[in-house]
């Protein structure tokens, strides 16, 4: 996998996150940057986390799918990437009641919640060449920022723009995975 491709990956996974953080900024009056960066910081070293123990396991079963690898990582980031889409176009009932300060156990749930997909993405990522490092990192420094940004704008921007951000992610998660697909197609 090519540095562009795991930048691109490392945003799409972060576009959840980033959704989320706006709509974590929008339930809190003024919201200061520490607020922003310990949300941030919490939800990319989680982000950081997952991919790689979706690497690890991914690991332990490449050796009976070496063959067929590539078809896997095309059909998980695609799989991933339409459920993104999904949720940045359904519908959400508006939450009852919304909280003044977020607590550290909020934040971690909504921050595992928000990288499931991070999760499946490391499985995918164990059959093709990639640095899983590497690509956790910048998974874990994307999501740092966006969620960062996401918590500063969510008072301003509120929740449309994240429903939109999702759907990008979903569309690139996409992308990188028929970039995969046809890399591995090409070489063969």
């Amino acid at each position: 996998m090519n540095p562009i491709s795991i930048i691109f990956v490392a945003l799409a996974m972060s576009t959840d996150a980033f959704a989320a953080a706006i709509g974590k900024g929008a339930t809190l009056h003024k919201p200061r940057f520490t607020e922003a960066l310990r949300t941030g910081v919490i939800f990319g070293a989680i982000e950081t986390i997952t991919p790689l123990i979706g690497w690890f396991i991914g690991q332990a079963a490449t050796e009976y799918v070496q063959d067929f690898d590539h078809w896997i990582a095309f059909v998980l980031l695609v799989a991933l990437g339409l459920h993104m889409i999904y949720n940045g176009v359904k519908d959400e009932a508006p939450e009852e009641d919304k909280p003044q300060q977020h607590s550290f156990a909020i934040l971690a749930v909504t921050a595992f919640a928000t990288s499931i997909d991070a999760l499946a993405v490391g499985v995918g990522l164990a059959f093709v060449d990639v640095n899983i490092w590497i690509a956790a990192a910048a998974i874990g420094v994307a999501t740092t920022v966006m969620v960062t940004i996401g918590v500063m704008l969510g008072r301003v921007l509120g929740v449309v723009v994240g429903k939109r951000a999702e759907i990008v992610g979903g569309i690139v998660l996409m992308l990188v995975g028929a970039v995969i697909l046809y890399e591995h197609l090409s070489a063969a």
